[in-house]
């Protein structure tokens, strides 16, 4: 009879090892490298509204295109203050590269699309097309 020795630490090397290679490299990189900036949408009378708060991006760090009725955001908050001394290191701002896109609403009119960043919150207006009223037709049938 073969005897094997009791390892209780056995899974939890194995659970570790599995962690480490989900975490490869280069999905390190894409998680100390990006952020999500939170986004508030509301619809009104004539426009829709998208609210994206974006604190200590500059202006000049964001994109936006409306392509094949999709809004894509894309940006970079750089680097902030970053506290080094002999003992501990803080930097809690998030920081790096950011994309979100949205599926917009037939009735959007891309062409007139505006965008403003004040204040650290980017405020897009996607203003509705007139709506084409639909009558209907007598069909006269012959």
């Amino acid at each position: 009879m073969l005897l094997t020795r009791f390892d209780p630490f056995k899974e939890l090397r194995s659970l570790e090892k599995r962690i480490s290679e989900a975490f490869s490299s280069d999905l390190k990189k894409d998680l100390f490298t990006s952020f999500t900036p939170t986004v508030n949408t509301r619809e009104g009378e004539f426009a829709y509204h998208i609210d994206v708060d974006l604190p200590g991006v500059k202006k000049e760090d964001i994109s936006v295109k409306v392509e094949n009725n999709i809004l894509t955001l894309k940006g970079e908050r750089k680097t902030k203050e970053e506290v080094k001394k002999e003992d501990y290191y803080q930097c809690e701002s998030s920081f790096g590269s950011f994309s979100r896109s949205f599926t917009l609403p037939s009735n959007v009119d891309a062409e007139n699309v505006h965008a403003e960043n004040k204040d650290g919150v980017l405020e897009i207006t996607l203003p509705k097309k007139e709506a084409i009223s639909e009558t209907a037709k007598e069909i006269n049938v012959k």
